[in-house]
């Protein structure tokens, strides 16, 4: 059975950090759907949605250079630990906010205050400890394997979290209480390899903004992360999938579920793929090439009058950008020095942060202004031409040779 996992699973160290990857995904979705029923039967006011939502991604900007000096600084298992624990907290307190009567917005925001201030915290140590554990060898298929954990939580957890909310409420906050227990002892189960950075000099202004100076000045690096941004930012448009069910499609809220579902199934199909089997071409022409595919996929999904269609295209969307994350993924992990990966990955948190909802609501005001359609069609040709144009503007991305080639770059 060993022999059949991917390599990278085979590592006790990355075992454990996968598993604990899992764990919280899972809990995480679990709570998101829980959250949310509960949130709109308060007031039956989609801004309520939103208003959580902005109360996760506020801390997150505040956050991330102080976090990510942190993650450079002190134990990122320690770290990491504590941020679950942090969720750990959230869950039990949704138990007794449930147990209580969920008859008031604000418990919920505080939530989300809170664990904007985990993620926040804690994804910049997180995903340094991929590259801190794991043999070069191995780090693509294992940040692969990284993603694949995440999206099984995105398939499975909100399916999982309706189904038992539907039965009990209080036991989805329970599971996800467990679930966040099974993370934390994972983790501390690590024994990383590199040691914490006690010869650090005292932080300042230079040092805390170490991250965006070296992002700014490694053009490669930079021009994955810029266009990853720019991907999502104008080309993704799944949040527009309810008016596609309800007025374009017709095909209703089971519809809706698919037309969610299928990106996640897509790209954990590419997840599995490059698990096993890396990529072997060169990883500049590829991103190129995946996010301009990605582009053509979005366009196809705007036209399309077709459920079948539709779901092709969404989950074409989902694979491409998978490629597309472990191109940048990797490109981060490897050229980036151990000593700066907490703060490098603190800023990339950032910038996925700020895409995912920054996108969800330039599609919406896209669509409002010139119709749904027209908006994701317009978002897919951008995506497109902008593909074409990163090789003038950073040529050092579109040079840019095998993924197992590349080597840390200067600090």
């Amino acid at each position: 059975m060993r022999k059949r996992l991917p390599p990278a699973l085979g590592h006790r160290e990355f075992a454990l950090l996968w598993t604990s990857s899992l764990a919280t995904g899972l809990a995480s979705q679990m709570l998101a759907v829980a959250i949310g029923w509960q949130v709109y039967a308060v007031h039956r006011n989609p801004l309520d949605l939103g208003l959580v939502g902005l109360a996760e991604f506020v801390p997150l900007p505040i956050l991330a250079l102080p976090a990510g000096q942190l993650a450079d600084r002190v134990s990122r298992r320690l770290v990491s630990a504590v941020a679950i624990v942090i969720h750990v907290v959230i869950a039990a307190a949704l138990v007794a906010i449930t147990l209580r009567g969920a008859h008031a917005i604000w418990p919920f925001l505080g939530v989300g205050a809170l664990a904007g201030v985990a993620s926040a915290v804690g994804n910049p140590a997180l995903r340094a400890l991929t590259p801190e554990i794991v043999p070069l060898d191995l780090l693509q298929g294992a940040l692969a394997l990284r993603s694949v954990a995440g999206q099984i939580g995105v398939v499975a957890g909100p399916a999982l979290g309706g189904i038992v909310f539907a039965a009990e409420p209080v036991a989805v906050y329970a599971a996800a209480v467990a679930l966040f227990v099974v993370a934390v002892g994972a983790i501390l189960a690590l024994r990383p390899r590199a040691a914490p950075l006690a010869d650090e000099p005292p932080p300042d202004w230079d040092s805390l903004v170490a991250g965006v100076r070296f992002i700014l000045r490694t053009r490669m690096l930079l021009g994955a992360i810029s266009l990853d941004l720019f991907a999502v930012l104008l080309g993704d448009s799944i949040a527009l999938a309810p008016v596609f069910a309800r007025t374009i499609l017709n095909v209703g809220p089971i519809g809706l579920g698919a037309l969610r579902t299928a990106p996640s199934v897509g790209a954990l199909a590419a997840g599995i793929m490059l698990a096993r089997r890396p990529l072997q071409r060169r990883a500049g022409p590829a991103l190129l090439a995946v996010v301009a595919t990605f582009g053509a996929a979005m366009v196809v999904f705007g036209l399309s009058k077709w459920l079948p269609l539709s779901l092709a295209a969404l989950a074409v969307s989902g694979f491409v950008d998978m490629i597309s994350m472990n191109i940048r993924a990797t490109t981060l992990a490897v050229v980036t020095p151990m000593h700066l990966q907490g703060r490098v990955n603190a800023v990339e948190w950032v910038f996925i942060g700020a895409s995912n909802e920054l996108g969800a609501f330039e599609s919406g005001a896209v669509a409002s202004l010139i119709g749904t359609v027209q908006a994701v069609v317009l978002g897919g040709a951008v995506m497109m031409g902008i593909a074409g144009a990163w090789p003038r503007l950073f040529p050092a991305l579109s040079r840019m040779g095998r993924l197992d080639e590349l080597r840390p770059a200067q600090a």
